[in-house]
């Protein structure tokens, strides 16, 4: 199966840049999970909304991501604490 391919949006990748050490770390496990499959997994979930949005739980915190099925693209558009990551979802 190819692997798909992550992208950062722009805020999310602000998030990453500063983010704590342990925590990129973790970050990281995440993207590579997500190239390999970003549909099914222990920590991803399908939001409820029309733009097919998906979770990934890390701890307290939330990776929001779209997936591009054509492109093979993941597209992660936040990263942020849980209470601040479904605000305007």
């Amino acid at each position: 199966m190819d692997k798909f391919e992550v992208i950062l949006a722009s805020e999310a990748f602000k998030f990453y840049k500063h983010c704590p050490a342990g925590l990129a770390e973790r970050l990281n496990r995440c993207f590579e999970a997500l190239e390999n499959n970003p549909f099914v997994g222990p920590h991803i979930k399908r939001l409820r909304d029309e733009e097919k949005r998906y979770r990934y739980r890390i701890g307290d915190y939330r990776v929001i991501y779209t997936v591009d099925k054509g492109a093979k693209k993941v597209i992660v558009t936040l990263i942020a604490p849980r209470p601040s990551a479904y605000r305007g979802l």
